[in-house]
């Protein structure tokens, strides 16, 4: 028997080692060069979401994910690889798309990801490419037109729980109450029946209900900064500046407006100057 166990012992080493060292594999995946293998490959792979209008959203006929996002990935993958280069996507939630990034399933995220200190200790994040932030949504016909118009007492503000937009609202219009719902659903119906004078969120989402119901708008502009970046794994600065670069020449170019015109264009009170 002791022979036996002998005789298994440096078998069991060796497995432990070749566990060991695929994992440290895996592990340098992340470390490895994007760009390059990307332009080995001739495809980027990008992290999107499939259930945010206007930025991306699944097209439940064609199976599609279509928004700003989607074709700010495509615009930017020509930028980096040239005409031929080609776009994969890959669908992502907010809890998953970290995760994806960091094991090597997606080479990038363009997922309206607000860059913020607690993100940035995880990630890269590229400069930004659209200026979310923190608004109001009203009935088209409300005599409000900013969040401090609503710094009165008897005021009332929608919001969901879970987020950070009360307290925003509350160092805003310290004199407005807020009513804080479930989801944005419930919110939206609120604002509908009477029950706040206006609906706050981020501008970008907001921009999405308004163009869903068209007697509501978003008015005031943003009261917090809250930029949305690309994101890539640590130290992927070749990646990075490569993003940099073809965002900067997109604007330069005019096609970065060309994709604002054709998503934002019609929604009621989108304010193109802040982007």
């Amino acid at each position: 028997m002791r022979k036996f166990v002998r005789r298994l012992l440096p078998i069991a080493f060796l497995l432990s080692l070749v566990l060991l060292m695929s994992g440290c594999g895996r592990q340098s995946l992340a470390k490895q060069d994007v760009l390059k293998d990307d332009r080995q490959s001739n495809t980027i792979t990008w992290g999107v979401k499939a259930d945010t209008r206007l930025f991306g959203l699944m097209n439940v006929k064609t199976g599609v994910i279509q928004g700003f996002d989607v074709d700010m990935a495509k615009h930017i993958t020509k930028h980096i690889l040239g005409k031929d280069g080609k776009a994969k996507f890959v669908q992502i939630t907010s809890n998953t798309r970290i995760p994806l990034l960091r094991n090597g399933n997606i080479d990038a995220i363009i997922a309206t990801m607000t860059i913020s200190p607690e993100r940035a200790k995880q990630v890269d994040f590229s400069k930004p490419y659209f200026n979310a932030g923190q608004a109001i949504l009203v009935n088209k016909n409300s005599k409000i037109k900013s969040i401090y118009d609503l710094n009165y007492k008897g005021a009332k503000v929608l919001a969901v729980q879970g987020s950070t937009s009360a307290l925003n609202v509350r160092k805003a219009a310290p004199k407005a109450s807020v009513l804080e719902l479930s989801d944005y659903a419930q919110a939206f119906t609120a604002l509908q029946s009477g029950q706040g004078q206006a609906l706050t969120t981020d501008n970008g989402i907001l921009y999405g209900m308004s163009l869903e119901n068209p007697q509501y708008r978003v008015v005031g502009g943003t009261f917090t900064k809250e930029p949305y970046g690309i994101a890539v794994n640590k130290g992927q600065d070749n990646m990075t500046n490569a993003v940099n670069k073809a965002v900067k020449d997109m604007k330069k170019s005019g096609e970065y407006q060309k994709l604002l015109n054709k998503w934002f264009g019609k929604v009621p009170g989108f304010n193109e100057g802040s982007n």
